[in-house]
């Protein structure tokens, strides 16, 4: 028969209390309550937090999961609402100068960037540079678009993809230094209504609606600050979805248009997918702010319209009973 410490390489030890530091995968025998425990994780998990107070969809996002900020967006109509998440509650923000949906987003809580956009019947160029309390006009996109991939800082933003007026779809990419945006590399596969997670020279443009039949794909590109490669397919192709990460070799992805489920998230290591923890509420249109391990998920539409906001963290570590 084979032991633990054959399979393992160490003995499980017999320790009157818990080890203050366990190491993933560790076993133990607690002699003083006669119960054998080892230390694993849960993975991750989603968590309800505080509703946004106007629900909406097609909305911008930037910030992190305890100091997120939520702007523009479509309720019954195109909104210019701000609101500043502080990891448990919504409350008003200043307003967008420009009402506008499908808006590409990126930064931090008091220094956002919003660019792009619907503005009805037209696309927006304009781009707007938040303080922490007002919005103050930047430089122009060369390109006017909306439901855009976004990435990045206000002073190192990334803006890609999307739908120009009255279209097609593009695979123009633009850098923003701060005051105005350059020409980037352009991608291989044009498309709208994508996720983007990242920073300027490490991002990630995720799945979308390439505009033709089945209007869903589950294609990756990674940019490294001049030029995109492809990258591992999603195992759910999707458009709609949002995406969080820190740059192109972590990132989440999650929500979207991909019947029968609009709940599928997944995980990216860099070369491949892997399916994860499903959101609670399964919805398209909605935002993603922050990392692969601590991601924000806010507004989109089920339909209706939805305020939730769900909280990702990864992985969950616990002492877990084995025998009693």
């Amino acid at each position: 028969m084979t032991t633990f410490k054959e399979i393992r390489g160490t003995a499980i030890q017999s320790v009157s209390s818990d080890p203050t530091n366990p190491e993933e995968g560790q076993i133990w025998y607690n002699n003083t309550i006669g119960v054998l425990k080892g230390y694993k994780s849960l993975g991750g998990v989603w968590s309800s937090g505080g509703s946004l107070t106007t629900a909406r969809s097609s909305l911008g996002g930037a910030g992190t999961q305890t100091a997120a900020l939520g702007f523009g967006g479509f309720t019954t109509a195109t909104s210019n609402a701000t609101e500043e998440y502080n990891g448990s509650t919504w409350s008003p923000g200043g307003n967008l100068s420009t009402a506008r949906s499908g808006i590409g987003g990126c930064g931090t809580q008091t220094a956002g960037l919003g660019f792009g956009g619907y503005i009805g019947p037209s696309v927006s160029s304009a781009t707007e540079e938040y303080d922490g309390s007002t919005w103050a006009g930047g430089g122009n996109l060369g390109t006017a678009r909306y439901t855009l991939g976004s990435a990045g800082t206000q002073t190192a933003g990334l803006a890609f993809a999307g739908f120009t007026f009255p279209g097609p779809n593009t695979t123009s990419t633009e850098e923003y230094n701060g005051s105005t945006w350059a020409a980037g590399g352009s991608m291989t596969n044009a498309r709208r209504d994508l996720a983007g997670a990242g920073i300027q020279t490490s991002a990630i443009a995720i799945g979308g609606n390439p505009g033709s039949s089945p209007y869903a794909t589950a294609i990756s590109e990674e940019y490294d600050g001049s030029t995109w490669t492809a990258g591992g397919n999603l195992g759910t192709a999707r458009y709609r979805l949002a995406g969080s990460g820190s740059s192109n070799s972590s990132a989440l992805a999650f929500g979207g248009n991909s019947p029968p489920s609009r709940n599928a998230t997944e995980k990216y290591d860099g070369t491949s997918w892997t399916a994860v923890a499903n959101l609670t509420t399964g919805r398209i249109a909605l935002r993603g702010t922050d990392t692969q391990t601590a991601a924000l998920a806010f507004g989109g539409s089920v339909p209706p319209v939805s305020g939730a906001t769900e909280e990702w963290n990864d992985p969950t570590l616990v002492v877990q009973k084995i025998t009693t």
